[in-house]
């Protein structure tokens, strides 16, 4: 292999990582929805992660419970749910909110998990962490990487739960979103968190643990279907909420918010009403690249999927995009592959990409006659005859 097709490889494998990561760059819009009562909060759509508002949403601030939602997508990515789980002796008694669970008392991972997230267990959180850290410094390790991964970069984490154990516990509006969001994505995570009721293993009793979840938004927004709730003396109310409208998922996150459930339902309505879902680009369309890109008579480069992207009226005018590929020359023998992406701009800033394939589709009559007359016309008729239609 040469080194041009070298280069031409790493750079298509470069920006596929960049496509699997999401976003190059993150773009913050115009605009403010009602007056909120939160200190800091933040909205974002689920599927493409942009922020579509922010107050204070980089300031570090407490977030109570709202950690559970890392300890929940840390268990669920890295345990078994039907996992049988003993309670340790450092779990039971946990001060704040609670399941009730009894040393040595067994449960499931999953049903652990529905405790931790409807009824803000801080023993579910301890039982866990010791599960799957070893123990809870061991687990917070896990959280805190987990953040660095997701984009975390004003967060750290000392526990499981939340509590007000010291000030190195802290996140930001933003990096919750982004949390939430991610957490979103994950099948699992999105079933427990839109649960209103959920009955679970009570060792040693007569009848299960019923757990009714915390979340008021459940019953209260059209849509509804998570997060977290959460509140310490220090952190006041904190909390995640998600809705889903028209296949549309939209993420917000309130701390210190004294009317916090408001402040929910008045972000998600600023964020349905003013950041519709434009679509840039559909499975299979096809791309015309700009020189000095050439393509053989007869390939094409077509999109692998679709793209969708929430915006603003105002903002679809400093839209563009751009063609980045491997290859300068596109030939037939290239069919299928992967040779490139269409990447999206809003103004300077790349808010996504799609690869971009070759495709070769049979040739026209139009495509055969060509530029250069008839007699390339029948020359190419005699190839297609001999089987050897473009020849090398």
């Amino acid at each position: 292999m040469n080194v041009r097709k070298q280069l031409s490889g790493v750079l298509v494998v470069f920006l596929f990582i960049q496509l699997l990561v999401g976003p190059v760059a993150e773009v913050k819009a115009a605009g403010s929805p009602p007056g909120l009562s939160a200190e800091g909060a933040a909205l974002i759509d689920v599927t493409s992660g942009r922020i579509l508002y922010s107050k204070n949403g980089t300031k570090k601030m407490r977030i109570a419970s709202l950690t559970k939602t890392m300890t929940a997508i840390v268990a669920i990515e890295m345990g078994k749910l039907d996992a049988k789980i003993t309670v340790p002796p450092e779990a039971v008694g946990v001060e704040g909110s609670s399941i009730y669970l009894k040393r040595s008392e067994k449960l499931t991972l999953e049903e652990l998990l529905y405790g931790l997230m409807l009824r803000s267990g801080n023993d579910a959180a301890v039982t866990i962490a010791t599960h799957i850290g070893g123990s809870v410094p061991g687990f917070t390790y896990l959280m805190n990487e987990k953040a660095a991964l997701i984009g975390m970069h004003h967060t750290n984490f000392t526990n499981p739960h939340g509590l007000d154990d010291s000030n190195m516990h802290y996140s930001t509006a933003e990096d919750m979103a982004k949390l939430s969001a991610y957490a979103l994505r994950n099948p699992t995570f999105r079933q427990i968190v839109s649960t209103k009721v959920k009955d679970i293993s009570w060792e040693g009793e007569e009848w299960d643990r019923r757990l009714l979840n915390k979340n008021k938004m459940l019953h209260l927004y059209n849509g509804a279907d998570g997060v977290k709730t959460g509140y310490t003396k220090l952190a006041k109310r904190c909390l995640a909420s998600s809705a889903t409208r028209e296949g549309r998922q939209l993420a917000t996150i309130t701390l210190n918010a004294s009317d916090d459930w408001n402040d929910s339902a008045k972000l998600l309505d600023f964020g349905f009403t003013h950041f519709p879902l434009k679509k840039l680009a559909s499975l299979g369309e096809s791309v015309q690249p700009e020189a000095p890109i050439r393509l053989e008579a007869g390939t094409h480069l077509v999109t692998t999927n679709a793209f969708q992207y929430p915006l603003q009226s105002s903002e679809e005018a400093v839209m563009h995009k751009r063609v980045v590929m491997g290859e300068s020359n596109v030939t037939s023998k290239m069919n299928g592959q992967l040779v490139g992406f269409l990447q999206f701009y809003l103004k300077d800033d790349m808010i996504g990409q799609v690869p971009l394939k070759v495709d070769v589709n049979e040739p026209t009559w139009t495509q055969l006659q060509g530029d250069s007359g008839t007699s390339t016309f029948w020359q190419k008729m005699w190839d297609l005859v001999a089987g050897g239609l473009w020849r090398a």
